[in-house]
């Protein structure tokens, strides 16, 4: 039983068409790939999985629940965490405290005693403190730059802390969009090996977009391929590489009634 579904999905922005009719299913603990040219509508619907853009049409399962109307802080105490493209960290403050900040839709402390950090915001805190260090922080192999401030840390390490961040919201499905973006090829394979524990050690469903075509076929279980808002094929990495589809849209070439190039 699938535990994201996307049904019949279609977005526009005016008179322009941005998605068209997008369906697919995420099986739990699959590492869900989705590609295709710039400008393909693949960050869309990442949006509209996340909440920040409601599709014009079609709806959003999570756990065979519709979330097409729900804020996008209650998809996230529901279990849908994202990484972005471009890193969204506070550059100011330390990467303990950026990683803090993801477990802000879980904690339960009012807001008297969390201002005062007295009683339950105390023992809150130390326990959100003992989870993220013997849990996230050693996962992610980032002891020795948690207290350093997220500035002056390297891209790489910057793009760690944002998973880590994602992590503390304890996820069920996590969105991430391009993660390995910029990086070298040692940060890139560091940040596959992370993808792949998260699926095998802490059964995490992922749900990705990225141009890197090698990792792809690499640790993917799935793949979509979109094209001009509409998906255009689906199946194993080993399936799509020799889709005629997937093919011409990689070379550039045009689908027959498509506007432009690729």
């Amino acid at each position: 039983m699938a535990i994201l579904s996307v049904e019949n999905l279609s977005l526009s922005f005016g008179g322009l068409s941005v998605l068209t009719e997008v369906s697919f299913a995420v099986q739990p603990g699959q590492i869900f790939a989705i590609i295709g040219p710039n400008g393909a509508g693949k960050t869309s619907i990442l949006n509209c999985i996340g909440g920040f853009y409601r599709p014009s049409r079609g709806r959003v399962l999570f756990e065979q629940q519709d979330i097409s109307r729900v804020p996008p802080d209650q998809r996230a105490a529901m279990g849908l965490a994202r990484t972005f493209q471009n890193i969204a960290l506070f550059r100011g403050m330390t990467v303990l405290d950026n990683i803090k900040l993801g477990r802000h839709a879980h904690l339960s402390t009012g807001l008297l005693p969390a201002l005062m950090y007295w009683g339950p915001a105390r023992r809150e805190e130390l326990a959100l403190r003992r989870e993220l260090e013997e849990s996230i922080i050693d996962f992610l192999e980032i002891e020795h730059i948690r207290n350093l401030p997220v500035a002056s840390l390297a891209y790489g390490l910057q793009k760690r802390v944002e998973l880590a961040r994602a992590l503390a919201m304890r996820p069920k499905v996590l969105l991430m969009d391009e993660p390995v973006a910029g990086m070298n090829s040692e940060e890139t394979e560091d940040m596959a090996r992370f993808i792949l524990d998260l699926k095998e050690e802490r059964e995490i469903t992922v749900v990705m977009i990225e141009h890197d075509m090698h990792m792809i076929m690499d640790i993917s279980d799935q793949v979509v391929v979109m094209n001009f808002g509409q998906k255009i094929a689906e199946g194993t990495p080993q399936q799509v590489q020799r889709h005629p589809e997937v093919i011409k849209a990689y070379l550039g070439q045009p689908r027959p009634g498509a506007p432009g190039g690729a």
